[in-house]
């Protein structure tokens, strides 16, 4: 899997970890839903024992094994210019809008 990152996406990113180490992580969060799960991408400082490392530049992005499936090969995330959130899509789907960054360090 990849995902492709254009430069304010990249800012906003970087902006994120705070000059700190850390892992993007696609998560699909299932607590306190009652659906099929909101995207998050999630800031921690190592992967889980489940997880996979799919990218490493410019940032390290994983994902838990079993939530692989439900990505596409490659991926286009985009951060919205005025408000803090991100929509990743594919050629094919979009995967959500409005999605959050949550630093779990």
């Amino acid at each position: 899997m990849k995902v492709l990152l254009n430069e304010l996406t990249t800012q906003r990113l970087e902006d994120s970890l705070g000059g700190q180490p850390g892992n993007f992580k696609l998560f699909y969060d299932t607590e306190d839903c009652g659906c099929n799960g909101m995207l998050v991408i999630m800031i921690v400082k190592e992967p889980n024992a489940t997880d996979i490392v799919f990218q490493q530049e410019p940032f390290v992005f994983l994902c838990d094994r079993q939530q692989e499936s439900l990505f596409d090969e490659v991926m286009k995330l985009e951060a919205d210019e005025g408000y803090p959130s991100y929509k990743l899509t594919s050629d094919s789907t979009l995967f959500g809008s409005n999605i959050r960054v949550k630093d779990a360090r």
